[in-house]
C-alpha cells in the first residue's frame, strides 16, 4: 500500500486519522502534529499557509501520495494554495469543510450553530459553504478561545472545560439551535461534554467521517489500494513538540498507539530529527 499523510496543528487531526483508519485500514499512515505552533486558529492566514506548505513537503518526502489537511484552520488558509502549487502537481489533497450543509439540510428549527477558530471563520471556504448551503437558515458562528489548549492539555472532561463550553453553547441553545457543527478537528474530543450540555434535541456534527469517506474515494480513484486489503497498514506519528507528551496524549485519548518521531523546524522547513 501507498502512504497517506495527514497533518494538524497538534492533536486535533487525530480525530480525522481515527476515521481514516476505519475507512482505509490497510493504508500506511503518517501523521504530523505541528505542536510547536499550536494553536493555528488565532494566527494570520498567511502564516498558517506557510506552515501548511512546509508540512506538505515534509509528508511528500515521507512518501505520501495523498494528503489530508486534517485541520480546519489550515484548510481555510492553505487548501486552495496547496492544490495549485507546482511542487505538488499530481498530489491530491483532501481538506476540512465546515459541515454546514448536513446541518442546514436536517435542521427543523432553522437555526444551527458552528464552533470554530478565528482562522476557520476568516477563510473564504466558510463563507462559500454558508452561501451555497445555508440559504434560509440562521447560522450562529462562535469562536472558542482557549479550547484547543484545553484539549492539548488533556482536559477533555473537566469542570473548567465544561464551563467554557457552556458559556459558548448555552446562548446558542437559547436561540433555538438543533444542530451544532464542529469546525475544528480538536473539538470532537469534547463531544461527550457537548452532548451533556446540549441534550438529545441537538445533533452534534463531527465532519471527520465524511472527510474519511472522501479520502477513501480519492484513494481508490487514484489506484492506491482498497479498504478490503488484508494486511493492516503501518502508522507513524511525527510531532514538532515533545515526543513524550504526544505519546502520552495518544494513550490518554484512547487512540491507536504507534512510534512517535520528532520533526524539527529549520529555516522554514520541517525535517525528521
Amino acid at each position: 500500500m501507498t502512504t497517506l499523510g495527514l497533518f494538524d496543528s497538534g492533536l486535533g487531526g487525530l480525530s480525522v486519522l481515527r476515521a481514516v483508519r476505519a475507512a482505509l485500514p490497510a493504508a500506511d499512515l503518517v501523521y504530523l502534529g505541528d505542536s510547536a505552533h499550536v494553536p493555528y486558529g488565532p494566527r494570520p492566514l498567511a502564516e498558517v499557509c506557510r506552515f501548511a506548505r512546509a508540512i506538505a513537503r515534509f509528508l511528500q518526502d515521507q512518501g505520501a501520495r495523498l494528503i489530508v489537511v486534517a485541520c480546519n484552520a489550515a484548510s481555510a488558509a492553505a487548501l486552495s494554495a496547496l492544490r495549485q502549487a507546482p511542487e505538488f502537481a499530481g498530489l491530491p489533497f483532501v481538506g476540512m469543510e465546515p459541515a454546514v450543509k448536513p446541518a442546514a439540510e436536517t435542521t427543523r428549527s432553522g437555526v444551527v450553530g458552528v464552533l470554530a477558530t478565528p482562522a476557520a471563520f476568516q477563510g473564504e471556504l466558510y463563507a462559500s459553504v454558508v452561501e451555497r448551503f445555508a440559504q434560509g437558515v440562521i447560522v450562529l458562528p462562535q469562536v472558542c478561545p482557549g479550547l484547543v489548549q484545553q484539549i492539548e492539555a488533556g482536559a477533555v472532561d473537566t469542570p473548567a472545560t465544561e464551563r467554557m463550553l457552556r458559556g459558548w453553547v448555552e446562548p446558542m441553545l437559547a436561540q433555538g439551535i438543533d444542530a451544532l457543527v464542529l469546525g475544528c478537528t480538536h473539538y470532537p474530543f469534547v463531544i461527550p461534554l457537548l452532548n451533556r450540555i446540549c441534550g438529545p434535541g441537538v445533533r452534534v456534527i463531527d465532519p471527520a467521517p465524511a472527510v474519511a469517506r472522501q479520502a477513501a474515494r480519492m484513494w481508490a480513484a487514484h489506484g492506491f489500494g482498497t479498504p478490503t486489503d488484508a494486511a493492516p497498514g503501518r502508522l507513524t506519528y511525527y510531532t514538532t513538540g515533545s515526543v513524550a507528551a504526544f505519546a502520552q496524549n495518544v494513550a490518554r485519548l484512547g487512540l491507536e498507539r504507534a512510534e512517535v518521531r520528532s520533526g524539527v523546524w529549520r529555516a522554514g522547513r520541517v525535517t525528521a530529527a
